[in-house]
């Protein structure tokens, strides 16, 4: 009789920890899934004013501004994103357009008005600069979640932390990156990346984020490197969402000559 309670004693233990594993890789999920939702598809669509100052190691800044569209082809899927250039003039008129897929790479397309030139942005260049900038091509469009294992190392009173490690290590230049989700808003609020050395190389934050038609929405965010010193400050203003953008709005047709929406 002993040893069969000490058996179901055993057993009981082992489901319990089964069930608590599973319940924890649920809760991670999920705040992953939220967290997504409200970084990239607030709204069915949106559309912003972007203004980008960049600071290298010495002081010396550039800037840049821009308009980002965008629109959802299903909620936390599928996705278009469209950016128009205005300045500077070394810049302007200059398009990045992205199609978001979830189950394979993400079509890129760059438009470099000086050569009258339609570039596709090879899945290897996503970790690249944006125009010149700290920001990376796939901070600007997002990273799949489904690229990363990620686990809850801790919870605090204001965030849930996560550890992210990606699948395919060769296709990225870090090891592993830690995200901050606001616990209230499941809006990110600050990455570190570790490079394959163990040590944290870059962060960006969400510096300021404020509720925008009902959607908490980042309206300053910025990049720091460092290893170079340098870093990067966006800052987002006439931010619109439900405005009823095209699908056609989203197509090569409009790398060369940009819809009324950016104008």
């Amino acid at each position: 009789m002993k040893k069969l309670v000490r058996m179901s004693f055993v057993l009981t233990s082992l489901l319990l920890a089964q069930t608590s594993t599973l319940h924890a890789t649920q809760d991670v999920n999920e705040i992953i899934d939220r967290a997504n939702k409200v970084s990239y598809y607030a709204g069915d669509d949106g559309r912003a004013d972007v203004s980008m100052t960049i600071t290298d190691s010495q002081g010396r800044v550039r800037n840049r501004e821009f308009v980002i569209l965008r629109r959802d082809v299903n909620e936390g899927g599928e996705q278009k994103m469209y950016v128009y250039f205005n300045k500077p003039s070394d810049v302007r008129k200059m398009v990045f357009m992205v199609h978001k897929n979830i189950k394979k790479d993400d079509d890129r397309w760059l438009y470099l008005p000086a050569l009258d030139l339609v570039k596709r942005i090879a899945a290897s260049d996503k970790r690249t600069s944006f125009v010149g900038s700290n920001f990376f091509y796939e901070d600007v469009s997002g990273r799949s979640p489904l690229e990363d294992t990620h686990i809850l190392t801790e919870t605090t009173d204001s965030a849930f932390v996560l550890k992210n490690t990606p699948k395919d290590q060769g296709s990225v230049e870090f090891s592993s990156y830690t995200v901050w989700i606001d616990k209230k808003t499941y809006m990110p609020m600050k990455a570190e990346y570790f490079n394959k050395e163990g040590r944290k190389y870059r962060v960006v934050e969400a510096s300021e984020v404020k509720e925008i038609q009902g959607f908490p929405t980042v309206v300053k965010s910025k990049v720091r490197d460092l290893d170079s010193g340098g870093e990067t400050i966006m800052e987002f203003s006439n931010i619109k969402y439900n405005i009823g953008l095209k699908d056609s709005t989203f197509t090569e047709r409009y790398l060369r000559r940009p819809p009324r929406e950016v104008r």
